[in-house]
């Protein structure tokens, strides 16, 4: 083998080394709510991943729906066609873990068509994490406390009470 083709091969290997790790590394790389918030001009208009926990509830508006995303920063509201949205099994709440969902999109800092708010319109909703339901746990000390607190609040209750009996008298 020539030196030519040694080092024809050596170029081609890093030029496809370096194709694939650019790539992997751009590919869908998710963005947090202070990122697209702090930087919202760099990013308006621009298609964005965004992955949070689904909250409150998905609000139908016709063909499409709203849908809050909760990252553990903020929540940014995604809208989407509402086909995205049916699959969708946990909305977070009290005593509920939400869906964890990535939206891919295009960012608005101030939306024309949902008076000047900032959203993300989306083109794909892809469930991450299923939700759940979680059971409340309770705290057999925080009981005990409750109930001697109750206790000495009934004992205060009825002094006053005779206190204003006597008094009345």
């Amino acid at each position: 083998m020539t030196n030519a083709v040694k080092w024809s091969k050596c170029i081609l290997l890093i030029i496809l080394y370096l194709g694939f790790y650019g790539i992997s590394n751009s590919y869908a790389q998710v963005i947090s709510s202070s990122e697209l918030i702090n930087n919202a001009r760099e990013y308006d208009g621009k298609t964005v991943f965004y992955r949070g926990e689904a909250i409150g509830e998905v609000m139908a508006r016709g063909e499409y729906a709203w849908v809050n995303l909760n990252d553990g920063e903020n929540a940014v509201g995604i809208w989407a066609n509402k086909n995205l949205t049916k699959n969708i099994s946990f909305m977070g709440g009290y005593r509920v873990k939400g869906d964890i969902l990535e939206a891919e999109g295009i960012f608005h800092r101030a939306c024309a068509v949902h008076g000047g708010d900032l959203d993300i319109h989306a083109q794909s909703l892809r469930l991450v994490k299923a939700g759940n339901k979680s059971k409340e746990k309770y705290s057999p000390r925080k009981l005990k406390i409750s109930f001697f607190l109750g206790a000495i609040l009934l004992l205060l209750w009825i002094s006053n009470l005779l206190s204003v009996m006597r008094k009345q008298k």
